[in-house]
């Protein structure tokens, strides 16, 4: 019984009714200015005694790139992917407006609302029509708040739900292969460390604590892998997104192992993928974070992961088997694993043993595409902040660690100058620097 509850609850959301995303909602976005004023959001600097800092808005207007999100479209790059698109602009094609604004039905645009406000808080935190009144109160619970529908981007899960359906896409929205090659760049994205470098807009002090609950670096590092393959098995999954007339869609795919000088010759061979030279490989950078997860809390899922990872391969490179079926099975594990991720305490000993493991399976050559290079460096610098943020290290033993994810971050500083053996010297300063203790 408790089997079936648990597939029952799996088929309907994660436990509890999930919250759609702000820009599949319904109710009406009211605009950054309803949010913007002195007495609420606007301040010039943060007022004491308050509960929240209330410069929140000048902080998003002044430092946060989601406020010059649609501002990009107006710039010749972007006038030019459009008119490689064959579209009239970039600023008033969907296409692009769906992740440079918070692009909802014109019926659900109040009278300030402003899609040149680029991505403004009504794209996190969803539209204000029901819970902006409450919220004014100053004494509504933030429980009560989000069953108004304001989103609930604190949680791990959620957040990975909101971002990843920009930053890497959905059934709506997708950067397809095509926009690529008119000039759009290569996604990238690791949900902890993209929260970390945005500019904060809250503080995490007793009072937040009071009100919300907060997740730790390492949890949010983790479910942002495993949505994020999710994600990318849903779109595998989905035959309108996994091809591209009678090619399949490239943007699966690892775009080192086509776009580098033929002169550079970069192939290596990487156990796990059963692939030989001369073909295009799937781009496994968050499954490869997924799977080193996986043997740590939870070994069967880990196993099952690594035959699915080579029968994907296979069936995306050499077109043995079928790579939707496959990709089903891969997001069922992934699915399970957001929940024990979200679920799971993350200790000291947890993040050491992770640690060790990025750098063991670097050493096995497992990042020798750029990709699984650049997600392990960002899992490493997540992992260390976690552990400092603990007290699993202290403040001498973080930044001898930090100087040597330092070297990592050089060693991945450009994709098309990537050198695999300079990653794994610097993968060699990381294992010294981890502490024991």
């Amino acid at each position: 019984m408790r089997h079936i509850l648990f597939i029952l609850l799996m088929a309907f959301g994660f436990g509890e009714a999930q919250a759609q995303l702000p820009s599949k909602g319904q109710d009406i976005h009211l605009g950054v200015t309803s949010c913007g004023g002195s007495t609420c959001h606007g301040a010039t600097q943060p007022v004491r005694g308050s509960q929240v800092l209330q410069n929140e808005y000048l902080i998003w207007q002044r430092q946060d790139k989601h406020a010059k999100a649609y501002a990009v479209l107006l710039e010749p790059r972007s006038q030019r992917i459009a008119k490689n698109l064959g579209l009239p602009n970039a600023h008033e094609a969907k296409v692009c407006l769906d992740c440079h604004s918070d692009n909802v039905a014109e019926n659900l645009r109040g009278r300030q609302f402003q899609l040149s406000d680029g991505v403004g808080c009504e794209g996190c935190h969803g539209g204000g029509q029901r819970w902006l009144g409450a919220h004014v109160s100053g004494v509504t619970p933030t429980a009560e708040l989000q069953k108004l529908g304001m989103y609930a981007t604190e949680d791990p899960v959620a957040r990975a739900e909101l971002c990843l359906s920009c930053h890497l896409g959905d059934e709506t929205k997708f950067v397809t292969h095509r926009i690529m090659g008119a000039g759009h760049p290569r996604l990238a994205f690791e949900l902890d460390t993209f929260t970390e470098i945005q500019p904060a807009h809250y503080q995490l002090d007793d009072d937040y604590r009071k009100r919300k609950t907060v997740a730790s670096g390492v949890q949010t590092w983790a479910v942002g892998q495993a949505m994020a393959v999710a994600r990318t098995m849903a779109g595998l999954a989905d035959s309108n997104r996994r091809m591209a007339g009678a090619f399949p869609e490239l943007t699966f795919y690892d775009c080192h192992s086509c776009h580098h000088p033929m002169s550079n010759l970069r192939w290596q061979a990487r156990e796990g993928t059963g692939l030989g030279p001369g073909v295009i490989r799937f781009n496994d950078a968050n499954l490869l974070m997924l799977r080193l997860l996986a043997r740590r809390l939870a070994p069967e899922e880990g196993q099952a992961l690594a035959s699915q990872m080579r029968a994907l391969h296979a069936a995306m490179s050499e077109g043995r088997g079928d790579a939707g079926a496959v990709a089903r099975e891969v997001k069922a594990v992934a699915d399970r694993l957001v929940q024990r991720f979200s679920r799971h305490d993350f200790g000291p000993e947890d993040m050491r043993a992770l640690l060790g493991s990025v750098v063991a399976d670097g050493r096995q050559g497992q990042f020798n595409d750029y990709g699984g290079a650049e997600q392990a460096t960002m899992a490493l610098a997540s992992l260390a902040q976690a552990l400092r943020r603990i007290g699993g290290a202290t403040e001498a033993q973080y930044n001898e660690l930090r100087s040597a994810i330092e070297q990592c971050y050089a060693a991945t500083a450009k994709d098309e100058a990537y050198d695999p053996a300079a990653f794994a010297r610097a993968l060699e300063g990381v294992e010294r620097a981890v502490p024991r203790s």
